[in-house]
């Protein structure tokens, strides 16, 4: 497959303007010559589509490229097929498959990524990128008609992943909500994504960027703790267990 994928865990570190940490790597992986790219804000619930495509587009003029919003085209089927790249931005997840699945993307989308369209998404946007949403931290504001997702990788993953609970709160890890996904869905592998990094995907080669590890968890073995020195290409092949 010639499928490039640039999955972000989060869209804002502390302090800093939106989108700004990964702009540097969305820049290296769209390339040097301009690319409009259509972005898809579905994943906005309290601010409109077009806020959304504002602050994006703020950043990514900074690094020479510029962004249109799917809502803006009468036919966002046909918009997809004739996309240079795809952006999926981050927000309510269940909002974002839901009018994906309303709009009837998903197929499209797909087919124009495994054919080789950039694709990008941060958070929701990363979420949507696996099999289906069912590791995404965001509450079920809405039936999404259906789990499914697109399926560009074979694993899930799990976004702004932390290793502990806030002081004073008693209720579960993240990871043991992973693990009890893992419980119900021994064969899946689900990646734990600090906010900070993301995941790089060029055909076959699957790399980590960024200054943390992930936590990587599959039913049985212990999780691993994986740095940006380490290749991990093995989670696109299927998991045995």
């Amino acid at each position: 497959m010639s499928m490039r994928l640039l999955l972000i865990s989060n869209s804002t570190m502390p302090g800093e303007p939106y989108l700004d940490y990964p702009k540097q790597e969305i820049r290296k992986f769209l390339g040097d010559k301009p690319v409009t790219a259509l972005f898809i804000p579905y994943a906005a619930v309290t601010f409109s589509f077009d806020t959304y495509v504002e602050k994006v587009q703020e950043r990514f003029a900074e690094i020479g490229h510029r962004v249109v919003g799917i809502h803006t085209f009468s036919n966002p089927v046909a918009a997809v097929h004739q996309a240079e790249a795809i952006v999926v931005g981050g927000g309510n997840t269940w909002q974002l498959v839901r009018m994906l699945h309303d709009n009837h993307l998903m197929g499209p989308i797909r087919e124009k990524v495994v054919a080789g369209t950039p694709y990008i998404g941060w958070s929701a946007g990363a979420n949507v990128a696996c099999p289906t949403l069912r590791t995404t931290n965001d509450m079920p504001i809405i039936d999404p008609h259906g789990f499914d997702t697109l399926n560009l990788v074979p694993f899930q993953i799990n976004p702004h992943y932390l290793d502990a609970n806030p002081e004073g709160h008693a209720g579960e890890t993240r990871e043991q909500r992973i693990l009890e996904f893992l419980e119900i869905n021994p064969e899946v592998t689900v990646v734990g994504l600090r906010e900070g990094t993301m995941l790089l995907r060029e055909a076959d080669h699957l790399n980590l960027i960024g200054e943390r590890t992930a936590r990587i968890f599959r039913k049985g073995p212990d999780p691993l703790e994986l740095d940006a020195t380490t290749d991990l290409s093995f989670l696109l092949q299927p998991y045995l267990v």
